[in-house]
């Protein structure tokens, strides 16, 4: 009876192990709480890009990986090219931007 007990056991373990991997990052995936996170950094660089007068929100695509932000789309300046990545820079978990947008 012994035996079966450390069978168990180790299959609770085993299986454990196995969620708990299944739920963390990878480099190429996130976890669910990263996930999350990203979600609002995207929402939130959304929003300051909205603020910003001299910045077209619906030409300007926002994507978080990790914190990283990417920006695409188009604009009507060069300056507001820098300026789009100042403001993403500027937002709370932003680890960096990539600034891939372009002028019309």
């Amino acid at each position: 009876m012994k035996q079966f007990g450390k069978y168990i056991s180790a299959f609770f373990l085993a299986l454990t192990l196995v969620t708990a991997v299944g739920c963390s990052s990878t480099p190429k995936q996130e976890g669910t709480a990263e996930y999350i996170d990203d979600s609002v950094i995207t929402t939130k660089v959304k929003a300051a890009i909205l603020k910003e007068s001299s910045l077209k929100v619906a030409e300007i695509n926002v994507e978080t990986f990790k914190g990283v932000v990417q920006l695409s789309g188009f604009v009507a300046e060069q300056g507001d090219i820098a300026k789009a990545a100042q403001v993403a820079r500027g937002v709370g978990g932003v680890k960096s931007v990539k600034n891939d947008l372009r002028l019309k």
